[in-house]
């Protein structure tokens, strides 16, 4: 699906802050490799899902001892505030994954994985009287 304009330079803005941040990872945490994101934009920034990635699940959870999952999530938000995003719970929107999970449960194929983890919108709250 394509983009509106505004919805666009709201993802330009994203994809920015998100390679800083990628780029501070990558010289500070062991293991860590890239990192992506996913968002719809009818639900932002609530929606906004961003996966980084390690090359072992052995490295996740070393990085999880040294409590660094903490610093990158602080890197991930300072970084989205400069570009005005606010997101309200930054410790349900990042996730962390390996390119061993990848490849030994979905051959791989990170767009398979990757949609597996998109944020479902709230259902509308009813009223039952």
């Amino acid at each position: 699906m394509k983009l509106s304009k505004t919805n666009q330079k709201i993802d330009n803005n994203v994809c920015k802050a998100l390679t800083i941040a990628c780029e501070s990872s990558l010289h500070e945490v062991a293991g860590f490799v890239w990192l992506t994101h996913r968002a719809n934009y009818t639900n932002f920034p609530g929606s906004l899902v961003v996966t980084c990635v390690f090359n072992t699940d052995e490295e996740i959870d070393a990085m999880k001892a040294l409590q660094q999952d903490e610093i990158m999530i602080a890197t991930i938000q300072k970084q989205l505030l400069k570009v005005g995003v606010v997101v309200k719970n930054i410790k349900k929107s990042v996730r962390f994954d390996s390119e061993q999970a990848c490849q030994n449960k979905h051959d791989g194929q990170w767009a398979d994985r990757l949609a597996l983890s998109i944020v479902k919108q709230k259902p509308n709250a009813r009223r039952v009287h």
